[in-house]
């Protein structure tokens, strides 16, 4: 979400090249290409003037450290001004004993609120906790089966041994508006329903509108002062830019917030809320939505971001999501065969199953150091993934313990029985026996074989990347495109092919 963000970053830092010495001029000029990205990305004003300034003043006359170029050296002072706008690190749930610990979720209609609810309840059920949601949002008699069915859906495909109940009282939204307190009676009997099924965290799902008013704000600040919740959390649309912070400071003058989940954190969205909804509120940005599946609840954490907006990627992150998905003996399993050069095809569908559940392909290598900047231009067809799994499963059990097997005319079936053209089943199979290879030599020959494998990795036709498109910089040969329509392959001594 950061790209446009992080190109004039890495715009301004390369201005600084090449000089000895950071000073207040090169500093000033740098900060004024930042200042320009940080409005264009929708960053509440007063934020940006004092991001900017407080840089300046960290960087001027700062001597350049030996080891350091200019641009490195700024890079640093940014990185710690931005932790410091975006931090404190404070994510997860403050768990009270004895429970239940009540968290009250607030914000405006089409936020994601309701969904939000469910994936903090499957956030918590992966923690072992027992968790109950109640639908508190009167105004919609299709809210309180919208949370029904999010949380039957979290009980039953969330990972770990904790436990999601739901809690609605649908007949009572007829009455709303019609009596005072209606949302605090259900918020009530719910809270003794918890406490009767020994419920850790009790979940209210409240009202929203369209936009804030004195309706919204009174039924909220009833339920708050009816059961004093130990957290209160505002949940914003980061898409929604300097409108989520405006919301989110008047949601903090009434109710006290605690801290800030956003949402829709992987749109194609600028980034001013997540640069200003702490500045502005003093609330700190607890979670952020990174997709629409369940476990697509992540804990915020300043520094990380930091490192995404300045294109340094985020491996923390890659490591915990594979970590997630792979236990350490499945990884100690695949390592051995791929160390001995035994990998089947039925091992290459599982970690590529494994891979496509950590998150969209692009999503994933954008968290590697150095590769977010060549993302913009990149296409992703994670269609192109599903063909290939369709190549692996026409083929018969023995095929995919060993390859060989595949002559001709086992070839032609397969590609038939995946409905895929057989230069394609080709593709795959000399990739995989690449891969074989490569991997044998990395962990058995030493750094001689260790370095030959990297340049048949770097001579390596990024068309033999599945679903990766257009990526520069990958591989030792350019592909060109001829009149006839051909590809020629050009090596980088310039001889073709």
């Amino acid at each position: 979400m950061f790209e446009s963000l992080s190109d004039r970053f890495q715009l301004a830092f390369r201005n600084l090249s090449g000089r000895g010495r950071i000073s207040e001029a090169n500093v000033r000029e740098a900060m004024a290409d930042v200042r320009t990205a940080l409005l264009e990305a929708d960053v509440h004003l007063d934020v940006v003037k004092t991001f900017c300034e407080q840089v300046v003043q960290d960087a001027l006359g700062a001597d350049v450290t030996k080891s350091l170029k200019p641009g490195q050296e700024m890079i640093g002072i940014v990185h710690r001004q931005l932790v410091d706008l975006m931090g404190p690190v404070d994510p997860g749930v403050m768990m009270v004993s004895p429970g239940p610990t009540i968290v009250m979720m607030c914000g405006l209609q089409g936020s994601g609120k309701t969904t939000t609810c469910g994936k903090l309840a499957a956030y918590l059920k992966a923690g072992g906790k027992r968790t109950m949601v109640v639908a508190a949002d009167l105004q919609r008699p299709a809210a309180v089966e919208q949370l029904r069915t999010v949380c039957e859906q979290v009980q039953e495909q969330a990972s770990g041994n904790g436990v999601v109940q739901f809690y609605g009282e649908p007949d009572k939204c007829a009455a709303y508006g019609q009596a005072v307190g209606v949302a605090v009676g259900v918020c009530q009997r719910a809270l003794k329903a918890a406490r009767d099924a020994d419920i850790d965290v009790l979940i209210l799902d409240t009202a929203g509108r369209l936009h804030i008013n004195d309706e919204l704000m009174g039924e909220l600040a009833a339920v708050n002062q009816a059961l004093h919740p130990h957290q209160v959390f505002l949940v914003v649309d980061a898409m929604v830019g300097q409108d989520a912070v405006n919301s989110a400071r008047v949601f903090h003058e009434r109710l006290e917030i605690d801290g800030v989940i956003l949402t829709k954190f992987d749109s194609d969205t600028r980034g001013g809320a997540a640069l200003s909804v702490k500045q502005v509120t003093g609330a700190p940005i607890k979670f952020i939505g990174v997709g629409e599946r369940f476990d697509a609840l992540e804990e915020f954490h300043p520094e990380r971001m930091a490192s995404r907006i300045l294109g340094m990627g985020d491996v923390v992150s890659l490591v915990e999501k594979a970590q997630r998905e792979v236990s350490e003996e499945e990884a100690e399993a695949i390592a051995a065969k791929m160390a001995q050069g035994k990998l089947t095809m039925n091992d290459f569908v599982k970690q590529l199953r494994t891979i496509r559940r950590m998150g969209p392909m692009k999503q994933l290598l954008g968290l590697l150091p150095g590769v977010g900047s060549m993302l913009k231009d990149v296409e992703v067809d994670e269609k192109q993934l599903d063909r290939l799994e369709g190549i692996v499963n026409a083929m018969t059990p023995p095929e995919r313990e060993n390859i060989d097997l595949l002559n001709k005319s086992r070839i032609r079936r397969v590609s038939k029985g995946s409905g895929t053209e057989v230069i394609e089943v080709n593709r795959l199979t000399k990739q995989f026996e690449m891969m074989q290879k490569m991997t044998r030599q990395m962990s058995g020959l030493g750094a001689g074989g260790k370095m030959k494998a990297m340049r048949e990795l770097s001579a390596m036709d990024p068309d033999m990347i599945p679903g990766v498109r257009n990526l520069p910089g990958l591989g030792g040969r350019k592909s060109t495109k001829t009149t006839s329509g051909r590809s020629k392959f050009k090596s980088r001594g310039g001889k073709r092919r």
